[in-house]
């Protein structure tokens, strides 16, 4: 079997919150700083922490999820990731336990040792005790050490290891400062584009990592090549010796992809799939733009439209090119945000109304608190396509769906799949690798 190795941490936490994201910020642009390839991926269905990611490690950012990539996509792009780097990071997602799969399930499938971040603002002592049970709940569960954050002085970093056993490596801690911490809003943290000062931000929390935490690499992890590698997958592996190419169902197919404050939540992997699928992809602005790129079909991502409803809203000259594109029932897929600019009105939590595209016939409101948040497979007539949800806005349509999604965990969420002539509009981010076959059936004229 062949194998390359290559030092890796998955960086958890005892739940969400707690500093993942700057800590893998900071051990990757400091590890950059010394002259190392740096290769990040992110655990879960996540956008806005992977814009972060890349600012540091200066590299593309997919995800690797068991069940949303698989775990042969997720080998194959572990082992092309070890033939180009000389270190690669994991940010797990919520806490290390947490989900099915878990981030424990991906170390553990991967042998990848398990870096854990405590926010410590709050403790002193018990920190052990967070740090153990971590490490200890299950011992199958590969664990390289643990860091303290948000420390408040040298004093209380020195409290947070009196009782920190000898066998439980810590690795450092990293000072409570505005200047290193990363604003959030509903959805999460705000993403790289929207922090002018993002490259600050990530150069001085590597500054204090080699100051204040562990320098050296973590020991090198055996990355074994898959048994076939997947027809298509995220990680930029195309070239990779034992690829197949996908059919190219698209050949020749141009595809707008709307990208810009409003509309930005987008998989790299997705957009590696309709280009292997031979698609030519152009971005356009549905904010500023007043024409459409000339195009075959259309995808409009997640984002935030409720924060730029007005200015949505006013852009008539690109609502009235886009009627125009599905009025001759070319192609459009659209997901949560996306979906929300195709229906007729979209209201914001201030009461704030704005008329959008209509191709939907149904209105939506933003609300205070998260309306839904789950995994989802949905088996669609073009094919069953993996995928997440995670909103807080809810819709009211009595269109009937051709198809709703289910958890795999068991959960009660059900996100409903609209089609109208070639339109294709869903609360669900959909994960083209899981299935591009279905993809290019939504995307082909």
């Amino acid at each position: 079997m062949t194998v390359r190795l290559c030092p890796a941490l998955l960086i958890s936490a005892p739940a969400s919150g707690q500093g993942k994201t700057t800590v893998t910020a900071a051990l990757a642009a400091f590890h950059r700083s010394q002259g190392r390839r740096v290769r990040v991926f992110k655990t879960g269905p996540d956008f806005i922490d992977p814009t972060i990611l890349e600012v540091a490690s200066g590299n593309p950012v997919y995800q690797l999820d068991l069940w949303m990539c698989g775990e042969a996509d997720c080998r194959a792009m572990l082992y092309r990731a070890a033939g180009e780097a000389d270190l690669i990071l994991i940010e797990g997602v919520m806490g290390l336990f947490d989900g099915n799969p878990s981030s424990a399930d991906l170390a553990r499938q991967f042998g990848v040792p398990v870096l854990a971040v405590i926010d410590a603002g709050a403790m002193a002592q018990t920190f052990a005790a967070m740090a153990c049970g971590l490490s200890q709940l299950d011992t199958t569960v590969p664990f390289y050490g643990v860091v303290a954050n948000r420390v408040g002085s040298a004093r209380h970093a020195q409290m947070l290891t009196e009782k920190l056993p000898d066998s439980l490596k810590f690795c450092g801690a990293l000072p409570r400062s505005a200047e290193i911490s990363l604003p959030e809003r509903h959805l999460g943290l705000l993403q790289a584009a929207e922090l002018p000062d993002i490259n600050q931000r990530i150069r001085h929390a590597a500054e204090l990592w080699g100051e204040r935490c562990d320098t050296g690499l973590p020991p090198a992890v055996e990355f074994a090549a898959p048994v076939s590698f997947p027809s298509t997958s995220g990680g930029g592996g195309r070239g990779e010796g034992g690829v197949t190419s996908l059919a190219l169902q698209l050949a020749g197919v141009k595809i707008a992809v709307a990208r810009d404050a409003a509309f930005s939540f987008l998989y790299r992997a997705n957009l590696d799939v309709l280009e292997d699928l031979g698609a030519q992809l152009y971005f356009f602005s549905p904010l500023d733009d007043s024409a459409l790129p000339v195009a075959d079909s259309l995808y409009f991502p997640g984002g935030y439209p409720e924060l730029h409803l007005s200015k949505l809203a006013a852009n008539t000259a690109m609502l009235d090119a886009i009627r125009a594109h599905h009025a001759v029932q070319k192609p459009i897929l659209a997901e949560c945000g996306g979906m929300l600019y195709a229906l007729q009105t979209l209201t914001d939590v201030q009461g704030q109304r704005g008329d959008l595209l209509g191709l939907l016939d149904g209105d939506a409101v933003m609300q205070p608190r998260l309306s839904a948040l789950a995994l989802q497979s949905a088996a669609l007539p073009q094919g069953t396509l993996r995928g997440h949800t995670f909103h807080y806005s809810k819709i009211e349509t009595a269109l009937i769906p051709v198809a709703r999604g289910v958890c795999p965990n068991g959960g009660e969420t059900r996100e409903a799949v609209y089609q109208q002539q070639r339109l294709t509009a869903s609360y669900i981010h959909f994960y083209f690798p899981s299935d591009p076959i279905a993809v290019a059936s939504l995307f082909l004229p």
